[in-house]
Parts: structure tokens; sequence; C-alpha cells
């Protein structure tokens, strides 16, 4: 029979790990509200309110669940339904089935880190989040670790990738982050964060040891100044105007990524030059060849 993943929340990188694992031989399930949406994508499409407990009750047995949810808005009571909430319901319904799924991925966030003064953070960091976003996702985190049914956590850290390209559209209106106080910046590829769930399915496929928790960002943490700098010379731009705070919630530190890269996972976008050379040349960023 074929391992069966099921994708909870499968929008944009649900989808590429879909792709990914149904060329590997799974069956691949898509859970979201509008299911149409991944029409002529190959994947089984589900539709399901994840904070209903009669639609999570309907979902069929899995091999692997895949918690990949987005809240609505950026607003307490959405993050609180997506996540700890939306969450909980779904342990709670496979916890109690014949067939239990073999792992439960929980797709987070760094935002769960306080740290803002340029500290390197892993996993044994302490966590204080600052705000309801952090407070929210620690408490579907601690859920899932608390949990009978064996569970791994995945912060990711600011995922860039197409359609995620807000900081090169600052750069091309020439705005960039002040070079000083340095705030440093971490990033994930869209293609990387689809990557290192394949990579933690394989893992738990095979039965090899899979931690509780990864943090998973690219190898190389930047100070956004020098990220934006290196931008505006791909795109061939000055320069304008200062911003000094171009990320929604301020915040500076380095994440570390070596428990993940020690469990085998190799980076497809190991910093943001690769990764940012193929969002600006897919996307048709660049500027003409003279």
């Amino acid at each position: 029979m074929k391992t069966t993943t099921l994708i909870l929340g499968c929008g944009d990188i649900g989808t590429v790990l879909g792709r990914r694992l149904r060329e590997a031989g799974q069956r691949v399930i898509g859970v979201r509200r509008n299911a149409a949406a991944l029409k002529g994508s190959g994947i089984e499409a589900v539709a399901a309110n994840l904070s209903e407990a009669a639609d999570v009750a309907s979902l069929p047995d899995a091999d692997v669940l895949v918690y990949v949810i987005s809240a609505d808005r950026f607003d307490e009571d959405a993050y609180r339904a997506a996540y700890p909430e939306g969450l909980k319901t779904v342990l709670a319904e496979y916890a109690g089935r014949k067939k239990r799924p073999k792992r439960v991925l929980f797709v987070s966030s760094t935002s769960v880190y306080a740290q803002q003064e340029g500290e390197t953070v892993d996993e044994t960091s302490a966590i204080v989040p600052s705000g309801f976003s952090g407070a929210l996702m620690r408490e579907a985190e601690k859920a899932l670790e608390e949990h009978e049914l064996p569970g791994t956590v995945v912060r990711f850290s600011g995922i860039y990738g197409p359609g995620r390209d807000r900081l090169i559209r600052q750069v091309s209106e020439g705005r960039i982050a002040a070079g000083s106080p340095v705030m440093y910046s971490n990033r994930i590829h869209r293609d990387d964060c689809a990557g290192v769930l394949a990579h933690l399915i394989d893992l738990t496929l095979a039965k090899r040891p899979v931690e509780p928790l990864y943090l998973a960002s690219d190898c190389e943490p930047a100070p956004l100044h020098e990220v934006m700098t290196w931008l505006a010379k791909q795109l061939k731009v000055e320069s304008t105007a200062t911003i000094q705070s171009p990320l929604r919630r301020r915040a500076s530190k380095r994440c570390d990524n070596t428990r993940l890269l020690e469990s085998g996972y190799v980076f497809r976008y190991p910093s943001y030059r690769e990764g940012y050379a193929h969002v600006l040349h897919e996307g048709g960023f660049l500027p003409a060849q003279a």
C-alpha cells in the first residue's frame, strides 16, 4: 500500500510539498477550505474547516499529518482558531483512531523567540513570546509536545519565494534598511520549506530518529541592510530612502540550523544569494540586458 500523507492547510508550501511526495510515490491528500484551489495540482483535494470537529472527523486516515495552516488574518482570534484550537481538534480526533499517524508535523514560526539584540537562537533557546502571534504559536507547539501522538515542531524563519517578494519590491522602489543599528534577519526559501518537511517525512517512514523540534532557517543569518544592498545591486537601482523598520514586527536574532543540518538535510538555497537569485530570475525582476 502507498504511504498516505495528509496536508492540513494545503496552500503554497503544502502544494509544493504534495507534488514532491507524489513524485516519490506517496498518496497525498490536501485539506483546505476551498478545495477547488488545488485543481490541477495532482493532489487529492478535501474541503474542510479545521475549527469544526465534524469536518475533522470526516478526514481520512493517514500515515503522516502535516499541519501547515495559515491564519486568515493577523489578529488574535484568527491566530487562536488557526493554531492552538485547530491543532488540538486534529490531535484529539486522530488520537482516537484505530490507525494512528506515525508522526504529526506542525509548522510553527521563529516568532516564538523574543530575542532582539542579535543573539543566536536554536532549539534550546529561551522562549518568551512578546506578541499574541508568538504566544498562540507557542501554545500550539506545547499542545503537540505534550500529546501522546508522535509529533515534531518545525519553526520556519522568514519565508520568501515566488509570490513572496515584498523585500524585492521595497528595494526596487529605492527603499533600503539602515545599516546601523545592525538588524539581523533570517529567511528560508519556500522550496526549502517543502524540502525540510519532505525530509522529516522520509526519516519518519524510514524509522530513523526524528527530533521533537527543528529550527528551519537557511545557513546564513544576515543584516537586513546587507541583503537589501545585494538586491539593489542585482536590480541596478540606487537607494533613495532609508526605512528604519521594514519588518512588520521588529526583531534581530540569528537562527542556528545546526540540528537540521545534522539530520542530513541539504539546502537547495543555503543563503539569500542563491534563493533571491532564483526569485529575481523566475519573477522577471531583473533589468533587461543592454
